[in-house]
């Protein structure tokens, strides 16, 4: 099957699962495709899908039977509201969403952090490449407050849920470290690289934390946070890289020792602090 129609099978299921119902204007709407197209793709669909759907006159659209079957997606709650977020945040037109009919959505916006696209150009160019860049860079160091030019070899790119940094060796500080991608003003020449992406043991490396219910929440409370979480047995493992430790622990709130705050507010706590103490000081951090 060519990779074109099959999206638009999908697309046809991931509207009946989603909202009940599609029609012709749906497929053609947002696939450019013509109107004997899009009814070749519905019937397409009853082929491969028997039982699916049934076409209700009165609303001239095709609507999910009772016995409804998946056959093409796996879905998942994350990707319907992961484009419900990109909606809301303006990242995402609404004409782009898979979703007919969007609901009302909101969400705690954060300041857009400015980043330069040559600059994330010229980086994705380095780390492809496996080479070195110059770049002018504004640190918050107070040895260094104003920009200076300094060379890195980038290998990654981590993102804290707030913005976004390159993973790179400095040739400067000679070690791996994090440059924040608006924090860099201007991109230089390219050279021969440092130490490689192979060679950041902290990337290259996890760590398991073990987070659970905050101790002082009722049974009740703790069984919510427990499903909330999608934990098994009451706790779960968050695995990872000790590079992208700190920023995971900060958003968490478990940068300091949450089983002494409150419970109202800080809902999960780090099962094995003191481990997790120790393997922010491996990383360089401390709580």
């Amino acid at each position: 099957m060519r990779w074109g129609v099959e999206q638009r099978l999908e697309f046809i299921e991931f509207r009946l699962f989603w909202e009940g119902s599609i029609n012709r204007a749906d497929i053609v709407e947002f696939f450019g495709v013509s109107i004997p197209q899009s009814s070749k793709d519905l019937t397409l669909y009853q082929e491969r899908a028997p039982g699916n759907m049934e076409y209700d006159k009165r609303g001239k659209r095709y609507v999910a039977a009772k016995k409804f079957v998946l056959r093409f997606l796996d879905p998942d709650p994350y990707v319907y509201l992961a484009q419900l977020r990109s909606v809301a945040e303006g990242s995402v037109p609404s004409n782009d969403s898979w979703i007919a009919e969007l609901p009302k959505t909101d969400v705690a916006l954060t300041p857009k952090r400015d980043v330069d696209i040559e600059v994330l150009r010229k980086i994705l160019d380095a780390v492809r490449e496996g080479v070195s860049v110059d770049v002018f860079y504004q640190s918050m160091n107070k040895v260094r407050p104003d920009p200076i030019w300094r060379r890195i070899t980038p290998h990654a790119f981590g993102y804290d849920g707030f913005r976004w940094h390159v993973r790179a060796y400095c040739h400067l500080e000679h070690k791996f470290k994090d440059f924040l991608l608006p924090r860099m003003l201007e991109v230089g020449r390219k050279g021969d690289s440092g130490a490689t992406g192979e060679q950041d043991w902290l990337w290259n490396n996890f760590f398991d934390v073990v987070i659970g219910p905050h101790p002082d929440l009722t049974e009740s409370q703790k069984k919510v946070v427990a499903k909330d979480y999608g934990f098994d047995h009451g706790s779960g493992v968050l695995s990872v890289r000790y590079a992208m430790l700190f920023y995971v622990l900060k958003r968490l709130g478990l940068l300091v020792d949450a089983a002494k705050q409150s419970p109202r507010t800080q809902h999960i706590v780090a099962l094995n602090r003191k481990e997790t103490e120790a393997a922010l000081e491996k990383a360089e951090l401390q709580l």
